[in-house]
């Protein structure tokens, strides 16, 4: 099951706020010579770099995405409890200096803009999204989709990966979120490698593995013989 929610979208939603609330356009790295420390809220004072031509549009919103990536994994934390605007403000902030040099604390809004991952009716007005899942939905209904003999199983071993997990507090509210709304008797275990190298790149990291087995090379086939055979000979190579 897929979900739009996720760091791309955190990424969006981070870049809506600095824009519209701060009237803050993302300037990344590659594009700053030189720049001068004001005081948090100031305008940043900053030389643009001479660049040589060639530079595309493709490359200077990658780079703006890195920007905006780096952000998020140095602010941003997902609170352990249902969002709550008085309890979010009474959280300490945490600076962020961008490469142009302006300065922010992020108070309140490093939880706000997290919160999607768990209730997706707690957008930023310009971002609706009642009609995304949650993260805990997403993981209860793929689950629940199984055969019953196999559930409580996939519940006792939830294998937590990808950047977003990376996220302060998002292990343990996804564990509270999915114990409030299960059943008493059911078992509930999170797996969370302490590695962040490993939780950024596992999908990839379990590929290759499975790419190296003799087992697996066992199980490849062509185009052509695809073409020829269509998907039931996918289940006679693979039953």
């Amino acid at each position: 099951m897929r979900s739009p929610l996720g760091g791309d979208f955190l990424v969006r939603q981070l870049d809506n706020y600095l824009r519209q609330q701060h009237k803050l356009e993302p300037v990344p790295v590659y594009r700053v010579a030189s720049k001068t420390r004001v005081e948090e809220g100031g305008l940043p004072v900053w030389e643009a770099k001479k660049l040589p031509q060639g530079i595309t549009q493709s490359y200077h919103n990658l780079m703006v995405k890195n920007l905006l990536q780096d952000v998020a994994s140095t602010v941003l934390q997902c609170i352990d409890e249902p969002y709550d605007q008085a309890t979010a403000e009474t959280m300490p902030t945490v600076p962020y200096e961008f490469p142009h040099g302006y300065n922010m604390d992020f108070g309140y809004q490093r939880f706000r803009l997290t919160e999607a991952l768990f209730d997706p009716a707690n957008f930023l007005p310009e971002s609706p999204g009642s009609s995304m899942l949650s993260v805990p939905h997403c993981l209860r209904t793929s689950v629940e989709r199984c055969d019953v003999e196999i559930r409580q199983s996939l519940y006792s071993s939830i294998v937590v990966v990808g950047g977003t997990s990376l996220l302060k507090g998002f292990t343990d509210r996804l564990q509270r979120d999915l114990t409030a709304r299960a059943a008493a008797t059911l078992r509930l275990k999170l797996l969370a490698s302490t590695s962040s190298g490993e939780r950024r790149f596992a999908s990839w990291i379990g590929g290759s593995i499975l790419g190296s087995l003799g087992t697996f090379q066992q199980m490849w086939f062509s185009k052509q013989e695809y073409e020829e055979s269509g998907k039931s000979f996918i289940e006679k190579k693979c039953p």
